[in-house]
């Protein structure tokens, strides 16, 4: 148990926590500056990146084989490649009058 404690303090799980809450009102600041057509991409990238850090420190990936952490970064960012390719595919069929 005290391995456990060692691995991840108090300190980082505070530090993440802010970053968090950091990162969502990043996304509300964001939301209300017009980007065009980049507003849903710099949300989805804003929303991956406390994803990860969620997986990274929460569901203790940081500490985990390396071949681990690389197939999660890398199916996230698969993941964020295809949020962004559907979202502005929707954006670019759109009809506005």
């Amino acid at each position: 148990m005290s391995d456990h404690a060692k691995s991840s303090p108090l300190k980082t799980y505070f530090g993440v926590w802010i970053a968090l809450l950091v990162g969502t009102y990043l996304t509300y600041a964001v939301a209300k500056v017009d980007l065009g057509p980049y507003n849903a991409a710099v949300a989805l990238i804003i929303a991956t990146t406390k994803a990860l850090l969620v997986a990274l420190f929460f569901m203790h990936l940081k500490g985990a084989s390396e071949r681990l952490l690389k197939l999660v970064v890398i199916s996230t960012l698969f993941f964020l490649f295809i949020l962004m390719a559907l979202s502005m595919a929707d954006y670019a069929t759109r009809w506005y009058t």
